[in-house]
């Protein structure tokens, strides 16, 4: 059933999905039509409102770069990349190969989304390595959609920036609304989240097998330039003959230096959660894998070589996220995404908010694919409805956060970086994920009637 719904979806995005920058415009152009003709602003104040937005968004866009290049350094160091590989040989057989790479991704998302995309990209590459080498055929785009689809639970984890916001001081709950923190424990961990992160992981590890090309039916391999390519520089940067005459080189070359500042950045960890309690933040999220990369990278050396590399998985969304900053403030300046979001407000019952949350989160996603930014939009008004409606908080955090990663499936942003490690084009793999969009979608909205009847 799935494999025949996925193939035509496939073909159709292959002809008609622009590339992930093109994409960025188009919505820049239809947010711009919509603000002028739902709204009463004017073409100069919407012209001005995005000029000035597009800055509004760097500093969280250097936070979302270091995640995504700490996330690629980390993955790609050699004793972690050694274990990957080591990983990527469970797998025996091709359903099994989608389904494990599947879970992988997903597992690796829910410590941080900037390791679950890069953990998914690597995990695909060797795992359609090992059947290579073994001669069984793999459809490679299908393999690396797996990878992707493990990013649709990352806002349920421990990076999860919607929850993480409302559990802080400085967030909007306890500043914009006044109304205190939400402690993870009432949202990331609270006990029907995690059943829902348990049965969202099972039904896409189900899914993506069931997508396969059946028999007689043609197979897509990896291209061999994919499997050149993830060799180096990890272990060419460890390995190969260094000059160290000069103490300059002793110094590049040398663990203490990195492992001294490993230690030291542990140590504040350490300090800031004795102090603070588990208070997580991105920045923090940033620093834990920070620390790790310095204790398990070799030298500053091997640092620097992978840093390099990794650069390729950023340079996308560097170039992008400004132009959904400015979506952002187009959409709050001309008042749409207040009024797109009270129109669903208005429609809803205590029952059903959450539900309603979560549609009204997937679509501003695909116009503002930033967890944070669509966080700091949309809390406010459903915060209000929430307590008007006697609805708890943590349903509408949780309920922002799902539709913020549902329809990354369809939003082809998060999908640069993976498929910059992987070396496929976004339409390559939207047609599989696309499918995943509905099943887990399914899921999200059973959690939240289910909560909300609670």
């Amino acid at each position: 059933m799935l494999r025949k719904i996925a193939g035509p979806a496939s073909r159709f995005v292959e002809r008609w999905m622009p590339g992930a920058f093109v994409f960025a415009v188009a919505l820049t152009l239809l947010v711009a039509v919509l603000s002028l003709t739902l709204t009463d602003t004017g073409p100069r104040e919407l012209t001005l409102a995005w000029g000035d937005g597009l800055t509004g968004l760097l500093a969280f866009m250097t936070q979302v770069a270091l995640v995504l290049l700490l996330g690629y350094t980390l993955a790609n160091l050699p004793p972690v990349h050694r274990l990957l590989t080591a990983v990527a040989g469970v797998p025996r057989t091709p359903r099994a190969a989608y389904a494990f790479v599947t879970v992988v991704a997903g597992l690796a998302s829910l410590l941080s989304f900037g390791l679950g995309l890069i953990v998914g990209g690597v995990v695909a590459v060797e795992v359609a390595r090992r059947f290579r080498d073994r001669g069984t055929p793999l459809h490679y785009p299908l393999l690396v959609a797996s990878g992707y689809t493990g990013f649709v639970v990352w806002h349920m984890g421990y990076s999860g920036s919607g929850p993480l916001n409302a559990a802080t001081e400085t967030g909007v709950y306890a500043t914009t609304l006044g109304m205190g923190v939400v402690p993870v424990s009432e949202t990331i961990f609270a006990w029907w989240n995690l059943v829902a992160v348990a049965v969202t992981l099972l039904v896409i590890a189900v899914a993506m097998p069931l997508m396969a090309p059946g028999e007689g039916e043609p197979v897509r391999p990896a291209p061999d330039a994919v499997f050149e390519d993830s060799q180096g520089p990890a272990g060419a940067a460890a390995g190969a003959p260094q000059e160290q005459g000069s103490p300059a080189d002793r110094l590049e070359t040398s663990r203490l230096v990195t492992s001294v500042m490993g230690v030291a950045l542990g140590l504040y960890l350490v300090l800031h959660f004795l102090d603070n309690g588990f208070d997580l933040t991105l920045d923090i999220v940033n620093w834990t894998f920070l620390c790790l990369v310095l204790l398990v990278v070799a030298n500053a050396r091997q640092l620097a070589a992978l840093v390099a590399r990794g650069g390729r998985t950023v340079v996308e969304v560097l170039l992008q996220y400004p132009l959904y900053a400015g979506i952002a403030a187009m959409m709050a300046a001309s008042g749409l995404a207040e009024m797109l979001s009270s129109w669903v407000v208005d429609a809803a019952t205590p029952g059903t908010l959450g539900v309603f949350a979560f549609l009204s989160a997937g679509l501003l996603n695909l116009f503002v694919p930033s967890g944070g930014g669509q966080f700091a939009l949309q809390a406010p008004i459903f915060a209000s409805a929430a307590e008007s409606l006697d609805v708890t908080q943590p349903v509408v955090i949780m309920a922002i956060a799902y539709g913020d990663q549902w329809t990354n499936m369809i939003q082809p942003f998060w999908a640069v970086p993976l498929l910059a490690v992987a070396g496929l084009r976004v339409r390559d793999i939207m047609g599989y994920t696309s499918v995943v969009l509905v099943v887990t979608g399914v899921v999200f909205v059973s959690t939240l009637l289910l909560v909300g009847a609670g």
